[in-house]
């Protein structure tokens, strides 16, 4: 194609160079000299047909061979510019058609994959490749069937967990890899909002505590998102579900809570600008196959948290929110402190964070708390039975410190989530990604 366009373009640079425009080499013969010019009394231009007669013949024709070369250069310029434009549009109009068919065969060969159970794994390669550059948009999304055979059409017997706005399943893909797929079925406005907010923090967020958001899906009305796989399930499921809370040592909370510590350490500290995350809560802290414990669920998360921030719409889940925000609208990052110290009273004592004492009247956790914390000789009693006797008694005692600075009703008065990091790393075993080396000696019999 490109040599017919050259062949094309030939005629035009050809005829374009002077030699070949030229006329017919005709030459008038020379005037005869004269040193005078004649003038206008000079009897030479008395009679202008006189002029004509005694014109060289030579001269009419060169103005008739130059107007007839110009002619032809034009018909020849605008019959190639037409047969290469026409050309051109033809190679376009076929490129483009290409295109599209193969466009249109991948996605039909996508379809069918998925409908076969399609392998995981690219998409978790891709997924990895993209979320280390931490740019927006980074999250991979990933084709409505290929969920569809990967939690067996949603089955219930796949249902993980269910929250305020949809349902949790087990995804199993053929490649042997799980995921769990949340299903948002709550439409409207905050629904959208809250999946966008989801999908835009967590395309920015790398963190071993902070769980991995692989990809989402759009299909009409309904949203889904993809997250890596918890194996243990949420924190709430092991303090307050029908399991037994045994399987929650007393270093396996120590290393639970520095965890969580270290999530909200890096969205406080280290993410610019600032996350909040509006919404910690023991639910909301997930634990995988080795109990370490990763945040989830930022679909209320707002970003600048150094700053103070009102009128801001009230979110969040009762006995969590902080008094300032609750009362007055204030978030700031110590609204997230002091959610914290409310997860930390649940690990310490295994109670939830708002229980019913009479019929109509509930009693918040850190109200019932706080009296039996700052007395060391009640402290032990309020303990969960389940670690009551598996514990250093200084160790319990620096916790119920750290708690009690935490749940303040006054933010200023809390530490910074840095302080409250650096003062778990003792309490936790080395081999839990703490300092503490652990030996019999270290632990004591509270009654």
């Amino acid at each position: 194609m490109k040599k017919i366009l050259f062949l094309l373009l030939i005629p035009i640079w050809v005829f374009s160079f002077p030699s070949f425009s030229a006329p017919l080499d005709v030459k008038p013969d020379p005037p005869v000299s004269d040193p005078v010019l004649p003038t206008e009394k000079d009897p030479f231009f008395k009679d202008s047909s006189d002029f004509i007669a005694h014109s060289p013949v030579a001269e009419v024709k060169v103005v008739h061979h130059q107007d007839l070369n110009k002619k032809i250069l034009v018909a020849l310029v605008v019959s190639a510019s037409l047969l290469g434009g026409i050309l051109l549009l033809l190679l376009c109009f076929s490129i483009y058609r290409l295109k599209k068919l193969k466009k249109s065969n991948a996605k039909r060969d996508q379809n069918s994959d998925a409908a076969k159970g399609m392998s995981f794994g690219p998409i978790l390669d891709k997924f990895n490749s993209l979320k280390i550059g931490g740019k927006k948009g980074s999250i991979a999304a990933i084709e409505y069937p290929l969920l569809v055979t990967a939690t067996n059409n949603f089955d219930e017997a796949n249902i993980l967990g269910e929250g305020g706005l949809g349902r949790v399943y087990k995804a199993h893909f053929n490649d042997h890899s799980h995921a769990a797929v949340k299903k948002i079925y709550a439409g409207g406005q905050e629904a959208e909002r809250e999946f966008e907010n989801e999908v835009e923090a967590l395309s920015k967020i790398q963190h071993q505590n902070i769980v991995s958001l692989l990809g989402y899906c759009i299909h009409g009305e309904a949203r889904f998102l993809v997250y890596e796989m918890m194996e243990n399930g949420s924190l709430e499921f092991h303090l307050h579900g029908p399991s037994p809370r045994s399987t929650l040592t007393w270093h396996l909370r120590m290393k639970i809570a520095l965890d969580v510590a270290r999530g909200l350490e890096y969205l406080h500290e280290r993410c610019n600008p600032p996350v909040i995350h509006r919404d910690l809560k023991s639910s909301n802290i997930l634990l995988d196959s080795n109990f370490n414990a990763k945040l989830s669920d930022f679909g209320l998360a707002i970003t600048g948290g150094n700053s103070n921030k009102t009128n801001v719409k009230l979110s969040g889940t009762l006995g969590y929110v902080a008094p300032e925000y609750l009362l007055d609208g204030k978030l700031t990052d110590k609204s997230d402190v002091y959610a914290f110290g409310v997860v930390l009273l649940e690990l310490l004592t295994g109670r939830r964070p708002v229980e019913r004492v009479a019929e109509a009247q509930c009693q918040s956790i850190t109200t019932w708390a706080m009296p039996q914390l700052t007395d060391r000789s009640k402290l032990p009693s309020i303990v969960d039975p389940a670690i009551r006797n598996t514990m250093d008694l200084k160790h319990l005692y620096q916790v119920a410190a750290i708690a009690v600075l935490c749940v303040q009703p006054e933010p200023s008065y809390r530490p910074l989530i840095t302080d409250v990091l650096h003062s778990f790393i003792p309490l936790v075993p080395v081999d839990l990604g703490g300092s503490l080396r652990v030996t019999d000696s270290t632990l004591s019999t509270c009654a």
